[in-house]
């Protein structure tokens, strides 16, 4: 009698008193192999942008597509392609490509997975969907929620702990820290909000408005915006970039102010915690006390004194306080 086969994991079925004396190798085969291959079996396939790699579940052997857990690796982008049977089958996919790469039964339409996304996909008999949900849009009315993250969030009238995502709108609401990393927010708004933190890494933010909005803290890449970072210092020093917006506290030495690093509209203040004058070496092409017209290659920070330096251009500086 010739040999038949389940109809999605291809194992073969042993008629009644077929293989005498050779059906212990099939069922070994069966059991130990192709059962452990679809239940728990973990391979890899090597992916190639542009191009359709097909995988197959052969009748009564070893198949790349009977595996329970499918990690792609290579290269994805457009027009890349797992093709899988259309035997109805469970599969964890992990794309570990540079790039995306589509599974999908041959002439479908399939789901795209993106480079890094490990993800549950099930072929339903015609082709591969998604075997779970997940949420990429929330809405909430007088919710009271602990941590909130996603993509494009809406709510009214919630109590929010934590608040992180892309796209923010809300009104009403009270929350305690809404953060953005490293995030491109078109629109942010509120109306009637109390926000005791709004802090943003690496973003940016298009608009951001309010009506009536309490905002407690506001954080940039530099810190609380309304405080003055401070960058203490206890010997000579010459401002850098990164003291932008900050001011030096120093002690002793003296401070250098470069030609040529920063940018017009930059600022850096300058305080002498000490009982002695500090001295500034005014590096810049053109440096002037405010209010005077004589340029300055150095000047004399007085004893406990503060001084600004604004620069009009990279080679200009104009420094305003208690310096001579």
């Amino acid at each position: 009698m010739a040999s038949t086969y389940s109809t999605n994991l291809a194992i073969e079925l042993i008629g009644t008193g077929d293989q005498a004396g050779s059906w212990g190798n099939t069922t070994n085969t069966n059991l130990g192999t192709l059962i452990e291959q679809a239940i728990s079996g973990y391979v890899t396939q090597a992916m190639t942008t542009g191009n359709t790699t097909t995988i197959t579940i052969p009748n009564g052997a070893t198949g790349v597509a009977r595996n329970m857990y499918i990690e792609m690796t290579g290269t994805g982008g457009t027009n890349t392609f797992l093709v899988v049977p259309a035997n109805k089958k469970l599969y964890f996919i992990y794309n570990n490509t540079t790039g995306a790469v589509t599974v999908k039964v041959s002439g479908q339409t399939g789901v795209s997975v993106a480079s890094g996304e490990k993800t549950i996909l099930v072929s339903n008999g015609t082709d591969v969907v998604s075997a779970t949900t997940y949420i990429n849009t929330v809405s909430t009315s007088s919710a009271n929620i602990t941590t909130l993250t996603g993509t494009n969030l809406t709510y009214t009238s919630g109590t929010i702990t934590t608040l992180s995502g892309t796209t923010l709108g809300y009104g009403s609401a009270n929350i305690t820290t809404l953060s953005s990393g490293s995030a491109n927010i078109t629109t942010l708004s509120s109306t009637s909000a109390n926000i005791t933190t709004l802090s943003s890494t690496s973003a940016n933010i298009t608009t951001l408005t309010g009506t009536s909005a309490t905002i407690t803290t506001i954080l940039d890449g530099a810190g609380l915006i309304r405080n003055i970072p401070q960058n203490a210092k206890t010997a000579a020093y010459t401002l850098a970039t990164t003291d932008n917006g900050k001011y030096i506290s120093t002690q002793s030495g003296t401070i250098t102010v470069p030609n040529n690093t920063f940018a017009a509209g930059n600022v850096v203040s300058v305080y002498n915690d000490s009982a002695n004058t500090i001295s500034l070496t005014i590096s810049t092409t053109t440096g002037y006390i405010a209010g005077t017209n004589t340029n300055k290659t150095g000047m004399a920070l007085a004893t406990r004194g503060v001084c600004t330096v604004l620069f009009i251009n990279p080679s200009y500086c104009v420094v305003n306080g208690n310096v001579t």
